[in-house]
């Protein structure tokens, strides 16, 4: 018998636990025309904010040994354009959409998920051409100056931002965690607090490289998020510290490349998981990783993939 994918991430129920990750899939439009976008748990799209954003000034890419290193800047249209143009794509999709917000402030996370909510509530007479199934608050982008990672590296801002949005909307909250910090179960729990119905981390670490021919850093900005295989280990470590302290809903990211290493999350205590840095290697990463978890669930004799959510802790 086929192993069930199907998957419950906090309020949400996903065909299968394998979601595209803010950031490294646009707004889905790109990719679609290499994968079945059906064949996803869910698309988060790119980081969107109140006004449309140029990013941060090139170059704001380069490789790494084991990764990437990124400082694009939450370049956007701004929530009015995403609306009008990139959701209507792709609500046509029976995959869930999430949208990636975030702010300079918290009065611009409030705005957005109210512009979001409004936009996608149905009416008796007019039923909504875009479809919005959940917010992912980004509080912990490193790559801006203003807003981003500032609110992830305070619990009382934290605590703040997500009791602010939540009083805002009926929407499910994922609140995305920096890997930026001492305590990581400290932030997941100011989250908790302030409403967040799911927890997703982890989201890039600080980083920096250098041309050593130029003798100057190769990122305009100088400094990046790194991701790749190379965070895996702490994404993986992460998870796992607070899946043994809070019982909340996790979406586990940071370096899956394979049906193997999201395993490594999912056993951790993620429920569901997002494929970044994959994507832009293989552009069907995420469908293959599908593909090869049922594979070895079935070979496995796994009945159900929830079955194996935590199953690396010891009870």
């Amino acid at each position: 018998m086929p192993t069930d994918l199907t998957t419950y991430l906090g309020p949400l129920v996903l065909r299968n636990p394998v979601l595209t990750a803010s950031g490294t899939f646009g707004f889905g439009e790109e990719y679609a025309e290499f994968e079945d976008l059906n064949r996803l748990g869910g698309v988060m799209v790119k980081g969107t904010t109140l006004h449309p954003r140029e990013g941060n000034p090139a170059p704001r890419i380069t490789e790494t040994p084991a990764g990437m290193l990124n400082a694009i800047g939450l370049q956007n249209p701004g929530v009015d354009a995403v609306i009008a143009h990139k959701l209507p794509f792709l609500s046509r999709f029976s995959t869930a959409v999430i949208v990636n917000i975030s702010g300079e402030s918290i009065e611009d996370y409030v705005e957005i998920a109210r512009r979001l909510e409004t936009a996608s509530r149905d009416s008796a007479d007019h039923p909504s051409p875009i479809r919005v199934d959940a917010l992912e608050l980004n509080i912990s982008c490193p790559n801006v100056k203003v807003g981003g990672m500032a609110f992830g590296v305070d619990p009382i801002l934290t605590r703040e931002l997500v009791a602010a949005v939540r009083a805002e909307t009926r929407l499910p909250l994922i609140t995305k965690l920096s890997p930026n910090v001492t305590d990581i179960v400290q932030m997941a729990e100011a989250a908790v607090e302030g409403g967040t119905d799911i927890l997703s981390l982890i989201n890039t670490l600080l980083g920096m490289s250098i041309d050593v021919a130029r003798r100057r850093p190769v990122l305009a900005n100088k400094t990046g998020g790194l991701s790749g295989p190379a965070i895996r280990p702490v994404a993986v470590r992460m998870v796992w510290q607070v899946a043994e302290a809070l019982d909340t809903p996790i979406l586990g990211m940071g370096g899956i490349m394979s049906a193997r290493d999201a395993l490594e999350l999912i056993l951790a205590g993620a429920s569901a998981v997002a494929i970044g840095t994959a994507n832009f290697v293989e552009p069907q990463a995420a469908v293959r990783i599908v593909e090869d978890l049922q594979k070895w669930c079935e070979a496995e004799g796994v009945a159900s993939l929830r079955e194996l959510v935590g199953a690396a802790h010891s009870k």
